[in-house]
């Protein structure tokens, strides 16, 4: 089975959390998992729980200025002037991705586009790789997001197998939900889900199918307090609490029915 999934919700709502323990469920079974981390605040990596020190390597390829430059023709710091728009990426996540306990982690950055648009060599390359990702990739892609689909373009959303927003009982996060899947439809994507996390009671999860049609919700995952504070100890939430990942397991069943 080969499965690319984009993740992405509002800030704060655990879709990191939510990305991290699907990887890791993946790679138990012997799946090869790549997990792109898109996000702006890039923190995957430590929620997969790479050791500190090898976390802190991790520079994001929006930051590589000699790599990028390489590979579009371009100078760094030079907008405005011409560069390649079609530049080799395949070799990319072999030469730069890190691996820890069967999961591999490629980690894009972003790139502040404020004031100057967003047609840069730093973007053309991140919308190139992660095409390449999505449409040529043979394994299990999990791409870790922002609030939004920025890495994603109407071609490469034919290489995207399902859109998940992780949403929490709370107005702002549906909203958030609604946004992303009229823009997930803009580009053509149809199979769209909701994961709801930090559900508390069952008056949450009633919340979450008021606003949220329950052929769209994946599951339910519940507030765990060793989930919320396994960051501070530098400890996946995959190993912080089994309740959590059966929750897990039990979405990505009912994702992989939905889907295929």
């Amino acid at each position: 089975m080969k499965m690319k999934m984009a993740i992405t919700g509002k800030g704060g709502v655990g879709k990191t959390t939510f990305s991290a323990i699907m990887s890791k469920i993946y790679a138990e079974e012997g799946y090869n998992v790549l997990a792109v981390d898109a996000d702006p605040d890039p923190n995957l990596a430590l929620a997969l729980g790479f050791p500190k020190e090898i976390a802190d390597e991790i520079v994001p390829i929006s930051e590589m200025k000699k790599l990028v430059a390489e590979r579009t023709n371009s100078t760094p710091g030079s907008f405005g002037k011409m560069f390649k728009i079609n530049p080799k990426v395949d070799d990319i996540p072999e030469r730069y991705c890190k691996e820890y306990k069967g999961v591999r982690l490629l980690t894009m950055g972003t790139v502040d586009t404020g004031g100057t648009g967003c047609f840069c060599p730093e973007n053309v390359l991140l919308k190139k790789l992660t095409s390449h990702l999505m449409l040529q990739n043979k394994d299990i892609v999990i791409m870790d997001m922002e609030a939004g689909i920025e890495h994603l373009g109407r071609g490469t959303a034919q290489g995207v197998d399902v859109f998940i927003v992780v949403v929490e009982p709370g107005i702002r996060s549906i909203q958030t939900f609604k946004h992303v899947k009229k823009l997930a439809k803009d580009i053509g994507i149809e199979k769209i889900f909701v994961v709801a996390n930090k559900i508390r009671n069952k008056a949450d999860e009633e919340f979450v199918l008021e606003n949220v049609d329950e052929k769209e919700c994946l599951g339910f995952i519940h507030y765990s307090d060793t989930v919320g504070s396994s960051d501070r100890v530098n400890q996946s939430p995959y190993d912080s609490n089994e309740e959590t990942v059966k929750e897990v397991k039990n979405i990505k069943q009912k994702l992989e029915m939905g889907v295929f």
